[in-house]
């Protein structure tokens, strides 16, 4: 495991608002330049062929990749996806999933971002590349009290 893979307890705490987190159930972890999400499959996951909807891992990088990307910003900037290209290639209906994202390139204002979602036994399910914007953050929105509160 890399060095700077999120450490125990740099997990987005559950009493910072997100709803599409709670929605799904996946938990967000973060450390310098990556970002983990981690989601059981349920039913609440699946299409009506029984296997995970595209749109789970997809929300799985999304959330990774938002969470890398604010792990190497400071408090004044705030990050949006730019684009994402994803390629399934598995079906999935039980287990764990995970999503990590890594940056390939920071930059001041875009950022670029590799992910890939494996299941349980290891084996990639999606893998994806994206960018994200880097953004001033408005002076209306608060701060982060926390650094592992910003998981995106």
């Amino acid at each position: 495991m890399p060095s700077d893979a999120p450490a125990p307890g740099a997990t987005l705490p559950s009493n910072v608002p997100f709803p599409l987190r709670d929605l799904l159930g996946f938990e967000v972890e973060k450390g310098h330049g990556i970002g983990v999400v981690r989601l059981v499959v349920r039913d609440r996951h699946l299409n009506p062929n029984g296997v995970v909807h595209g749109a789970v891992p997809y929300a799985m990088i999304d959330t990774a990749m938002g969470a890398a990307t604010m792990s190497i910003l400071g408090d004044d900037f705030l990050c949006a996806t730019i684009e994402i290209h994803t390629r399934y290639f598995a079906a999935c209906s039980a287990g764990e999933l995970t999503a990590t994202a890594t940056i390939r390139k920071p930059g001041r204002r875009i950022v670029h971002l590799d992910a890939v979602v494996t299941d349980d036994q290891g084996n990639e399910i999606v893998a994806a590349s994206g960018s994200f914007a880097v953004l001033p953050r408005p002076s209306n929105l608060p701060r982060p009290s926390n650094p592992a509160a910003t998981g995106r």
